[in-house]
């Protein structure tokens, strides 16, 4: 979650943990604790359900979304397509019953302008593409002149097309100060020339992965080789590599325009 200044808030997906310090963990009662009725954007990196498994919990605490943004090419009717395919979960389904009924009144699903932010987002196209992971909406969030990129779960094919076919995208990426590791830090998520050919060096790279599930996100040592480093994380020394497994909750804050980890 972003929180801006005058309490405008962003989501970036949208999933629950099972047991998150020993209790499960949904975002609408996390929100609601915090007196939280209202995100102004949900961005959907991907549609499935690992990113979108806690929707269904914000409209059950009541909360309201202004705007939901995810791939554009993917409507409401593809999503049910693609997710027949290999099981909707009942996040996934309630995210594209919003989207249908937004389109339905012609609710364009544009994001609106945030104060201290400035947002940037590049896509694949459906149906050239029909994964999810490749269908994954990049999103590149500038804050205070810091770039954080969001990738989803963009793997290796689709990143190969955004960075042949779009300037813009290659721009991006070669100004991102914190990464957040595609796919969860998987092999399948790896793109060696986004670092080596097209000059993405972030100061930190994040790998958001709850436990340690899969043998492929034995890529730390990869990500720490290809990341700046960043020093003050915790008291710690030079960190290159934060991991949701290792470090928990991670929060970036903002005094006098320098970023803090902690």
């Amino acid at each position: 979650m972003l929180t801006l200044p005058g309490g405008r808030r962003v989501l970036i997906d949208c999933g629950h943990s099972v047991s998150f310090r020993g209790s499960p963990w949904y975002p609408g009662e996390h929100l609601s604790g915090l007196g939280i009725k209202y995100v102004d954007l949900l961005i959907c990196t991907n549609y499935d359900e690992d990113h979108a498994s806690g929707y269904p919990n914000l409209e059950t605490q009541g909360i309201t979304v202004g705007c939901i943004l995810g791939n554009p090419t993917v409507p409401a009717e593809a999503i049910i397509k693609l997710k027949t395919e290999d099981g909707m979960g009942d996040g996934i389904k309630a995210i594209a019953s919003a989207l249908a009924a937004r389109s339905r009144i012609g609710w364009a699903q544009t994001p609106p302008l945030l104060p201290g932010l400035n947002l940037t987002w590049a896509w694949n196209p459906y149906p050239y593409f029909d994964n999810e992971n490749d269908l994954s909406l990049v999103a590149n969030l500038s804050i205070n002149g810091w770039n954080f990129m969001f990738p989803g779960d963009m793997e290796k094919k689709g990143f190969e097309n955004m960075f042949s076919t779009l300037p813009l995208f290659r721009q991006l990426a070669s100004n991102v100060h914190v990464l957040i590791a595609s796919h969860h830090g998987r092999e399948s998520g790896k793109y060696s020339q986004m670092f080596e050919t097209y000059g993405c060096n972030p100061h930190l790279i994040v790998i958001s992965d709850d436990y340690k599930q899969y043998d492929t996100q034995e890529t730390t040592k990869y990500y720490a080789s290809k990341a700046k480093g960043f020093n003050g994380f915790r008291g710690q020394g030079r960190r290159y590599v934060l991991t949701t497994r290792s470090d928990g909750e991670i929060k970036f804050t903002f005094r006098k325009n320098n970023c803090v980890v902690w």
